[in-house]
């Protein structure tokens, strides 16, 4: 059990039936009454925000996040399926839980499977990812001081924005979190 008064950054707790991450918090002393905490929680599985105060002394469950490193295996219609590389165990987790997160991963790739109490809520891809261009306009050397860029299509499919300068073929590196090009490798 952890106390409001335990609050730290990264703390995850339960609070009516849902799983929380501590964002912010702040020790509130006011000269007149009692004291209390003001936080900011992070709802884990869905990802709301929600601000709210606790006195000091209330109680919540502390919550077990499960973070392990499994290998992307291959997509079997709106199915993920990943396996321990340790015990060699295989799940498939749903296209709803993975949403885009998959987008820029290839096969045999390694990846973060979160799981609360067993059943899986995120996946974290990793977080730079090099694919080949598959299909995008012929590259030209030139005026690149206005920092302009073109579509292209990576090899798992999905769009991004290239300097004029990348030709098809070239390998390119990703920042998976934000989707943008970084470099040529």
């Amino acid at each position: 059990m952890v106390t409001a008064s335990d609050f730290r950054n990264g703390v995850t707790i339960e609070v009516d039936g849902k799983v929380c991450q501590v964002i912010e918090f702040q020790h509130v002393k006011p000269g007149k009454g009692a004291a209390f905490v003001r936080t900011k929680l992070k709802d884990i599985i869905n990802g709301g925000v929600i601000e709210t105060t606790y006195r000091p002394t209330e109680k919540f469950p502390q919550a077990h996040i499960e973070r392990k490193d499994m290998q992307y295996l291959y997509n079997d219609g709106d199915l993920y399926n990943f396996m321990d590389t340790e015990s060699y165990e295989q799940i498939a987790v749903n296209q709803d839980i993975v949403g885009d997160s998959m987008k820029f991963v290839k096969e045999n790739e390694m990846c973060k499977v979160n799981s609360y109490n067993g059943s899986v809520f995120a996946i974290e891809p990793p977080l730079f990812v090099e694919l080949e261009i598959t299909e995008t306009e012929p590259g030209f050397k030139g005026d690149t001081a206005t920092g302009a860029t073109k579509p292209a299509t990576v090899e798992t499919g999905a769009q991004v924005s290239v300097p004029l300068f990348v030709n098809q073929g070239d390998v390119i590196k990703i920042d998976t979190r934000t989707g943008e090009y970084l470099s040529r490798v």
